[in-house]
């Protein structure tokens, strides 16, 4: 089972400064990546994932991110069947981030 975070929870780890923060994985499409993003969140669409599995850290947390939170948690489902460890969902993703982190990102 991929744990899922709460937007709130994911807020107050990347405030923490003694906690290393996690690397945030948007794997949206690049359109929609325009359209609202989490700052700092790297773009690597669900296609490009297997091609690009070499880009993620091997010691630290991840946290992927979709529209809703469907696409990334089955991202984080193959990467765990794949071999990749400390992989994390954004519960409800940039919608709830936006509604309840982050207003000024525009829902879609």
């Amino acid at each position: 089972m991929i744990p899922e975070l709460s937007p709130t929870d994911l807020d107050a780890w990347r405030r923490d400064a003694s906690r290393l923060a996690p690397f945030v994985v948007d794997v949206r499409e690049p359109w929609e990546h325009d359209k609202a993003r989490i700052e700092g969140a790297t773009l690597i669409p669900m296609r490009e994932i297997p091609a690009r599995i070499g880009e993620l850290p091997e010691d630290r947390e991840i946290v992927l991110v979709c529209h809703h939170g469907s696409r990334s948690a089955q991202v984080a489902q193959w990467l765990a069947r794949n071999g990749v460890g400390r992989v994390h969902n954004l519960a409800g993703g940039i919608d709830a981030w936006s509604r309840l982190v982050d207003p000024a990102i525009p829902r879609y």
